[in-house]
């Protein structure tokens, strides 16, 4: 949480005044045993509505944070790289459960270095029906964040995780969101809603915010506990008799501000901060009168100590009920799966062949047989399956035969899986003849233009900021230059394609440094498939961009990785900015 609003609108206002006499940000009197959790016979009339949210799941991922702030610093603030791990860390997990995972670089808005906001959206229900569900990921930089707020972001990991593993029917869509920068000023979150069309904006029906949810001396509050968009939460804690109160302290002070000001309807759960616990509370929900809701608010003792797991128990199962309650369809899933090819393209000369790997998924209900067949194959052309049918979730091996005497041209290819129903995937196939070189330009939003997609990995530092310049046009990925000791990198997978004689990366690199002399204290390499091709160091160092080249010919054929890494000291820093990357084949 925010140290104080930074801003507060009249309708805050008039929110906060309606509050008054309300109570702070509470929690439970006392820790319960990790795997302790309302169960049925204190809700009995909410228990068959959501699954149980394991809070010992909870309380491991709230470790890892730890652990990364622990090896950087002891934090895990916007700037630094202990938020770039926990981005990595949450990323990695929902990737691994099926979600679209995007990081939005925030632009504007933020503080200089500051990583990117990540989002997630589970691909199922109605897309112009959005229930939104966040929290902050950053932490100050006096401690790790854990209460504050490692206990709000990794229960959103949790339940989302839960809902992948559940996948029942949708009537809505879900997104997540982890904020950066909140702490600055609710950085993060402002950029992404102003970032929305208003249509964007519109079809949010409501969004949740979680911060600070596992207070020691906490108590049991609810953002505007008396809207429609509340009611499932104060819902659910009612049950367990929790008779929660206004968060009245958090007021203008989260991540939901940002969403109230476009006029979203908000809630969440909260536990308080360092607003003091009355003797009314105390009485009420247990714990000590008169003392801070939590007492290592931005503090360095804010570590998996300071936490409450049975009101991180109740807030998890909390927001399972909620998200099932707003967006979980009461129909049983039709079965269904998809159908996807990688490599989706491919070059043979006439008598030789290729492969490529038809995958399969189930995108809901339960797996089923799937026949696999192509189509749109020119004379000469065959294409085989290995094996010919599989089951949804499983893979198959594609393999296209090209006859002596088919022609060079691209064909185009279609392989369709049949079950209860049917879905195809696009396959492209040249031929080649002789001179068969079609020149191409196979690095996508080299330029960085076009935000950060397709590259993936420590993706924050693509944008435009403040102490350095494009080569051409307005964006640009800078790698390094913290002064401490750091690794930045970015990524890219291509096909490089066969029968051209040559095959050229070319990139703009700056490198300036605050290093004298010619040792090597700071790198940038590029590498492909995870080995090393060329490296610069801080020796390199230059005023403005010098164009580099790498011949990348032996990878003709073939699908690669690509990166650019730099890795910087614990000394002086340099920055390796990298733009308009292009490989191209003739």
């Amino acid at each position: 949480m925010v140290l104080r609003p930074r801003r507060l609108s009249l309708a805050g206002l008039a929110l906060a005044t309606a509050a008054a006499g309300l109570a702070l940000l509470p929690a439970s009197a006392q820790a319960a045993p990790a795997g302790h959790r309302a169960t049925a016979a204190h809700a009995p009339a909410l228990a068959a509505a959501a699954p149980d949210i394991d809070v010992t799941k909870v309380q491991a991922h709230l470790t890892e944070l730890n652990a990364i702030a622990t090896r950087n610093g002891g934090n895990r603030r916007s700037t630094g790289q202990g938020y770039r791990d926990s981005v990595a860390y949450v990323k990695g997990k929902l990737q691994a459960a099926g979600y679209t995972v995007t990081e939005q670089a925030c632009t504007s808005g933020c503080t200089s270095g500051a990583g990117p906001n990540l989002i997630a959206e589970w691909p199922r229900g109605d897309a112009s029906k959005v229930y939104m569900f966040g929290s902050h990921l950053d932490g100050v930089s006096a401690g790790p964040g854990i209460n504050d707020n490692g206990s709000g972001s990794a229960t959103l990991l949790e339940v989302a995780l839960k809902l992948a593993q559940t996948d029942p029917s949708m009537a809505a869509r879900v997104r997540f969101g982890w904020w950066t920068d909140e702490e600055q000023g609710l950085n993060g979150s402002d950029f992404y809603v102003r970032s929305l069309t208003s249509a964007q904006r519109s079809a949010i029906k409501a969004y949740y915010n979680f911060d600070m949810v596992a207070s020691p001396n906490g108590g049991y509050f609810i953002n505007h506990i008396t809207s429609a968009a509340a009611a499932p939460m104060k819902a659910y804690w009612d049950s367990l008799n929790l008779q929660p109160e206004e968060n009245t302290e958090g007021a203008g002070r989260s991540d939901d501000y940002s969403f109230e000001n476009y006029s979203i309807p908000t809630s969440g759960y909260a536990m308080g901060a360092s607003a003091r616990k009355t003797s009314a509370q105390a009485a009420k929900w247990g714990g000590t009168a008169g003392a801070a809701y939590d007492g290592c608010y931005h503090s360095a003792c804010d570590t998996t100590s300071n936490i409450n797991a049975t009101g991180l128990n109740r807030s998890a199962d909390g927001v399972a009920y909620t998200l099932w309650k707003q967006a979980v369809s009461d129909t049983a899933p039709a079965n269904d799966f998809s159908v996807s090819v990688n490599p989706a393209t491919g070059s043979a000369d006439p008598g030789t062949s290729l492969t490529a790997t038809v995958s399969t998924a189930t995108t809901s209900g339960s797996a089923q047989t799937v026949n696999l067949s192509a189509s749109g194959a020119p004379a000469g052309v065959t294409v085989s399956f290995s094996p010919a049918s599989v089951t949804s979730g499983a893979s198959s091996t594609a393999t296209v035969s090209v006859g002596s005497s088919v022609p060079p041209g691209t064909y185009p290819l279609t392989f369709t899986g049949t079950g209860t129903a049917t879905h195809s995937a696009s396959y492209t196939l040249t031929v080649k003849g002789a001179g068969g070189c079609t020149p191409s330009q196979v690095i996508s939003n080299g330029g960085f233009e076009s935000g950060t997609s397709p590259w993936t990995g420590d993706t924050g530092a693509i944008g435009t900021f403040s102490g350095q310049s494009a080569h051409s046009g307005s964006r640009y990925a800078w790698l390094a230059g913290y002064g401490y000791a750091a690794s930045d990198s970015i990524g890219q997978t291509v096909t490089v394609p066969a029968g051209c004689a040559k095959a050229t990366l070319r990139y703009w690199l700056h490198i300036d440094t605050a290093e004298s002399g010619t040792t090597v204290y700071d790198t940038f390499q590029v590498k492909v498939n995870g080995t090393a091709k060329q490296t610069y160091s801080n020796a390199d160092a230059s005023t403005g961009y010098t164009e580099r080249t790498l011949d990348l010919g032996q990878y003709a054929g073939q699908q690669i990785t690509l990166t650019f890494t730099a890795t910087e000291d614990s000394g002086l820093q340099t920055s390796f900015v990298v733009d308009d990357a292009t490989l191209t084949t003739g």
